[in-house]
């Protein structure tokens, strides 16, 4: 602003001052659509009725947008919702008539207020992700120059080790070769007959064995072999891959390939309902059951014995059962009913997102919570391994599959002002959960003990 000239700045005059005597104006009424100078101004402000149904403004030029396009009439109002002007009509009967409308002088200093504050959000993101930048920079490179200097070093021991074996066993056979030319040579050199004859079955063995020496294969047959096969058949070179390929994605594309990080150790399942075949670990973070004791219904909580605000869980999950994880009110965890709730639900092999909604009831006028639908079946592979974020009203579900793959299943937005909310895991029957394989189990008589699930 302090570049500007005051040619540069549009004054809008009083349009009631003679042409001659023009004085700038300090108001614009928004229905006579006209400036008004001081002195012009005593009316607006002195008249009641002009005073209440005559809405001003700062000075401003009109062009053609101050009446409603859709009622015709002044626009006096500001829809704080769509962002936009609105006249009476649309605040009384129309779209607007629940949204947060201001006068034009109040949206005016609460924007700017927000405004102000969003620059100094940007400013200190500004200056905060340069440093992340930085920080992030070194540590992918050096988490991608690690995998690949482990990957090329596993490879090269492998290498190392694999020219090393065959080496030696062509050497081994290039012997044998080399004996039985000695052998002929030896023999062609021997003038007296009998000795060459005494000599012949030695010389024919040499040749014999030199003969099916085959130095395109590599080890020959046996524990040396063996052994050097089991080495390259272990996992260390394909975990050292996976690694450096999984550094790679998580760059690249993090949000679909997130390395499987452990949850921290300090997560336990706290039991709230559990049947009679169920058993907990002793280190709390693992559930079983014995599939002759009966039917297998739990409901559990996912606490933290350092920190109340668990804003990420991964839990693995049996093919078998059917179960429902998620968010609620610790109140209600043993009846998802009285909420509130946020969860998702696999149900013979079909993925549902339940929530809790308030429903009015016809007999008494009163509110009551019910679980609802809120997205529709759909049939999918069951995830073995789920993991759960919440990141501030956003509680998202993904399928774990291997070290870094994930898939998003899905998303909710939660109420901002729902406090306190504990994970929790429900297993069984109950509610019209069913599991598929329990009672065949049970019917053979054998005993086994099931892991349900376990904390990841």
């Amino acid at each position: 602003m302090d570049d500007l000239k005051p040619s540069d700045v549009l004054v809008i005059f009083c349009e009631m001052c003679p042409e001659e005597d023009r004085k700038p104006a300090r108001k614009t009424c928004m229905k006579c659509e006209i400036s008004m100078c001081v002195h012009h101004l005593q009316a607006h402000l002195t008249t009641p009725v002009l005073l209440q149904t005559h809405p001003l403004t700062e000075p401003m030029a009109f062009g053609g947008a101050t009446k409603c396009p859709q009622h015709g009439k002044l626009v006096e109002y500001y829809c704080l919702d769509d962002l936009t002007c609105v006249c009476v009509s649309c605040a009384i009967e129309d779209q607007h008539r629940l949204h947060n409308l201001k006068t034009f002088s109040t949206a005016h200093k609460e924007l700017l207020e927000k405004l102000l504050t969003d620059q100094k959000e940007l400013l200190f993101k500004t200056d905060d992700d340069n440093l992340s930048l930085e920080k992030w920079e070194k540590k992918e490179n050096t988490k991608v120059t690690n995998s690949s200097v482990r990957l090329i070093e596993a490879i090269s021991n492998l290498r190392d080790l694999t020219l090393a074996s065959v080496q030696t066993s062509v050497s081994a056979r290039m012997v044998s070769i080399q004996t039985s030319k000695n052998s002929i040579q030896a023999a062609q050199n021997e003038k007296d007959t009998y000795r060459f004859l005494q000599q012949y079955s030695k010389v024919h063995q040499d040749v014999e064995k030199a003969k099916v020496v085959d130095l395109r294969k590599g080890l020959e047959p046996g524990p040396d072999r063996e052994k050097l096969v089991k080495e390259i058949s272990t996992e260390t070179i394909i975990e050292q891959a996976v690694d450096f390929w999984g550094s790679l994605l998580e760059m690249v594309d993090p949000e679909n390939h997130q390395e499987l990080i452990p949850t921290s150790e300090d997560l336990l399942f706290e039991p709230q309902m559990f049947s009679s075949g169920m058993l907990l670990s002793s280190d709390k973070r693992e559930v079983l059951y014995c599939s002759n004791m009966g039917q297998c219904a739990a409901v559990l909580l996912i606490q933290s014995t350092t920190s109340a605000d668990i804003t990420r869980w991964i839990i693995s999950l049996p093919q078998d059962y059917d179960w429902i994880i998620g968010v609620c009110d610790k109140r209600c965890v043993n009846n998802l009913k009285h909420g509130p709730v946020y969860g998702l639900s696999c149900e013979a092999d079909q993925i549902s997102v339940l929530s809790t909604e308030h429903v009015d009831t016809f007999s008494n006028s009163a509110q009551t919570d019910t679980l609802v639908i809120s997205s529709p079946r759909r049939e999918v592979v069951k995830p073995e391994t789920v993991e759960v974020t919440l990141t501030s009203s956003v509680l998202s579900y993904f399928s774990r599959s291997g070290q870094y793959q994930r898939q998003l299943i899905h998303s909710q937005n939660i109420d901002p002002t729902v406090q306190d909310l504990k994970h929790f895991v429900k297993l069984g029957k109950e509610n019209g959960y069913r599991l598929s394989k329990c009672d065949s189990k049970r019917a053979r008589g054998i005993h086994i003990a099931e892991l349900i699930c376990k904390l990841v």
